[in-house]
């Protein structure tokens, strides 16, 4: 003789998900409202101010194209530009790795050491590129070399923690293995774990040179060279056309820089 048994009725779980559906979504309109009253968002103030819009647009038409006393100078600090984003990201290389093999759990050597590395990422992740930028203006003066030494700090922090995170996140067996066969954390390091995130790597440097391209550009504008330092002097002498000139020319910088990526992107895809 069988007993039936008949099973426990299941408790919706529907009314607690939309209890939690509507906290989360109230708990983001209050934010929004907090921040909406914090920074003085106000739609109305840009529809009055659209005469102001309107006059910096026309005055910036058409763009100045002397060659002499536009485009030339232009092309030139184009260039600087593109050398301060260049050597701001190859030149941290060296820290970013450094640091990076420190900061990842599966090759510091100790948890202080990793503890310490990752502060000084954070660190040079935390402080804006432009307020390195202020420093080394005073300490070296105004130009490229300031921008440079600007992005090596702050370019060092953000790629070490990426490049830190991509070995963390690779297949640890290989490490494992040279481990077991009496090989040294270096040797493993080496040999283990770089050889697998090199295509991670160089991703990501690729789309670090790519942000700090337009980055040496926002440097320009507090004296460290570069187009950017050429549009805050044309805004400043009201020279809005030569401003339209030196931006048309950043823009074919970027689309160039961008394909450039795009292209190395693709010749290294398995």
């Amino acid at each position: 003789m069988t007993i039936e048994t008949k099973p426990l009725p299941v408790r919706p779980k529907q009314p607690l998900r939309w209890t939690a559906t509507a906290v989360a979504v109230a708990a983001v309109v209050v934010l929004h409202a907090l921040a909406i009253q914090g920074t003085g968002f106000e739609p109305g103030l840009l529809v009055d101010g659209w005469k102001g819009m309107a006059a910096f647009v026309a005055d910036a038409f058409p763009p100045d194209l002397s060659w002499d006393k536009t485009i030339r100078p232009g092309l030139e600090a184009t260039l600087v530009t593109l050398w301060i984003g260049l050597l701001g990201t190859t030149f941290s290389v060296p820290f970013a790795l450094l640091l990076a093999v420190l900061a990842a759990k599966s090759t510091a050597p100790h948890r202080l050491v990793y503890q310490g590395a990752r502060a000084v990422l954070s660190f040079f992740r935390a402080v804006p590129d432009i307020v390195f930028a202020l420093i080394f203006v005073t300490a070296v003066g105004l130009g490229p070399f300031a921008g440079v030494l600007a992005l090596i700090c702050h370019n060092t922090g953000v790629m070490g923690k990426l490049w830190a995170e991509s070995m963390e996140e690779s297949d640890a067996g290989p490490q494992e293995a040279l481990r077991t066969a009496g090989a040294n954390r270096i040797q493993q390091v080496a040999n283990a774990t770089l050889p697998m995130v090199v295509p991670q790597f160089v991703g990501l440097l690729l789309y670090r040179f790519d942000v700090n391209v337009r980055a040496s550009l926002v440097l320009g504008l507090v004296g460290a060279g570069g187009i950017g330092l050429l549009i805050n002097q044309a805004i400043k002498s009201f020279r809005f056309d030569a401003m339209l000139t030196h931006i048309i020319i950043v823009l074919v910088l970027i689309i160039a820089v961008d394909q450039f990526s795009a292209w190395v992107r693709r010749k290294l895809a398995p």
